[in-house]
């Protein structure tokens, strides 16, 4: 650790230089931020009332060292595929990092200053060392965020780091992360076997060649590192790119994909190839959970309504929700999980999507309505025993009012883990408390880290894994359930949910 007087001395000459930053003084912030004695607590996370907490610690202790199930992200296939080294800590940490981007943006501080590439390519920051340390110096920003959690995690459990993050630590993090993922025990194979990774799921889009999971085909990796299929980018008429990936789509399948049983033909092409790659599961990130029951004239008509262009957000709307329920009909037919992330509004500050692009930080959440929205599909195929459906909402009040009960009802659908916003160990407990009791454990599907920030999984991981531990140690104090059974769960929970859920058992 830094010692105090030292660390006196470096806040000094802090205040002087950051009293010309444009974006102020932030070495009062820092001053009581930096007086911690390590980064991690290891009793953090745990109930504070000492039986629950000890009962807690137990369960953690025996669950904390299993393998991590990713089964759910957006990881880059490439890292896996070429195995070679990371950069340096900006583009490692930062750059993947929409979390992190929002925070930074919130308070005022452009994005071109951030590094993140402008649409138009017009002039931003690109020395790495500055970007670093405009983020090290309102890292104070995060406290109390589950990123500050997950980033104290990782400076300290990934590369030994001992000291607070802040203005005076930070050409010394840049640069002790930046060489250290210079040598082979940090390159991105070597990390998943450091963190004990079994199994992490990427995602790409219909139109995706699938180069990288291509490469690492008849590999041991092949096994570890599998695609998910996600055809938004082919689904959503309002997408500006809609026309041109249906035209992409016909060259990858050969289907005339201007008809609509060719377009169907070249979605199971797809699908097809992407199992051929790992896949077991595909995702579909929509505005709601709206699903349609279609006849197949009406679809076909719909279809081609789409293709001519500008068919206004009610048909596209209904559009989507027509496909789902063409995909929830594939799923039984192929085994593929499907997975629905609904209630995002994508790109809600427009001026950052024209300037910047998607997944910078500006998506909120909506209402989303489960119980109208799904019934077309449930009717339809929701007694089938070979569908298997995980949803995730980023509408929390439709927990315990609607998808917990049809989670317990529905033997197709199971809930996905709190998701994005509600990532977060206050997130997570409100998700147990609002659909245990009625969904209770086993219609859940386990956690999943749905993270671009590859170092961050093991930290997301071992969140979750205290939080569960947390409830289920309260609800033995409790007298609501045995050690015996809080034992058990807390190991399904961390490893078996995950991989039944998914269909990745061997």
């Amino acid at each position: 650790m830094l010692q105090t007087s030292h660390l006196d001395s470096l806040l000094q000459a802090s205040e002087t230089a950051n009293a010309k930053s444009p974006y102020g003084s932030v070495a009062k912030h820092y001053r009581y931020w930096n007086m911690a004695s390590h980064l991690l607590d290891p009793n953090r996370l745990f109930p504070a009332d000492g039986r629950a907490r000890a009962i807690a610690q137990h369960l953690y202790q025996d669950i904390k060292d299993l393998p991590i199930i990713s089964p759910h992200g957006h990881t880059d296939p490439q890292w896996y595929a070429e195995n070679n080294y990371f950069p340096d800590a900006a583009e490692l940490f930062l750059m993947p990092d929409h979390y992190i981007f929002r925070m930074l943006y919130s308070q005022g501080i452009p994005m071109e200053d951030m590094g993140v590439p402008r649409v138009d390519g017009g002039p931003v920051e690109t020395d790495k060392r500055k970007i670093w340390r405009l983020f090290a110096e309102h890292f104070y920003l995060f406290r109390g965020t589950p990123s500050a959690l997950w980033l104290a995690h990782v400076f300290h459990e990934v590369f030994g780091i001992d000291k607070p993050l802040g203005p005076e630590t930070a050409d010394h993090y840049f640069d002790y992360i930046t060489d250290t993922l210079q040598t082979d025990a940090y390159r991105p194979r070597s990390l998943m076997d450091r963190f004990n990774i079994e199994v992490i799921a990427t995602t790409e889009g219909a139109t995706d060649p699938l180069t990288h999971h291509k490469s690492l085909s008849g590999s041991a990796w092949a096994k570890r590192v599998i695609t998910t299929f996600r055809p938004d980018d082919v689904v959503d008429p309002e997408r500006k790119d809609f026309l041109e990936n249906i035209e992409t789509l016909a060259m990858l399948t050969g289907e005339d994909t201007h008809s609509w049983s060719g377009y169907l033909g070249a979605l199971r092409q797809r699908r097809a190839d992407f199992r051929a790659c790992g896949a077991t599961a595909t995702d579909h990130g929509h505005p709601t959970a709206a699903t349609a029951d279609l006849s197949a004239a009406a679809a076909e008509a719909l279809f081609h309504e789409c293709l001519e262009g500008n068919v206004g957000a009610e048909k596209a709307e209904l559009f989507r929700a027509q496909m789902i329920t063409e995909m929830a009909k594939m799923s039984i037919d192929d085994g593929m999980i499907l997975q629905i992330h609904a209630g995002a509004r994508r790109n809600y500050n427009q001026d950052v999507f024209a300037r910047f692009g998607s997944d910078k930080g500006a998506d909120i959440p909506s209402q989303t309505n489960f119980v109208d929205g799904l019934k077309p599909l449930l009717d339809r195929y929701g007694n089938e025993p070979a569908l298997s459906m995980i949803a995730f909402t980023l509408d929390e009040d439709t927990y315990s009012r609607e998808l917990a009960p049809l989670a317990g009802h529905f033997p197709c659908l199971k809930l996905g883990p709190p998701w994005w916003f509600f990532d977060s160990p206050e997130g997570m407990i409100r998700y147990r408390e609002r659909v245990t009791e009625t969904a209770g454990f086993y219609n859940t599907v386990g956690f999943n880290d749905d993270t671009r920030a590859f170092l961050s999984i093991p930290a997301r991981h071992d969140v979750a894994r205290r939080m569960d531990c947390r409830f289920l140690g309260t609800l033995i104090a409790e007298g609501r359930m045995t050690e015996e059974a809080g034992a058990e769960l807390a190991h399904d929970l961390t490893y078996r949910l995950a991989k039944e859920s998914y269909n990745l058992c061997d």
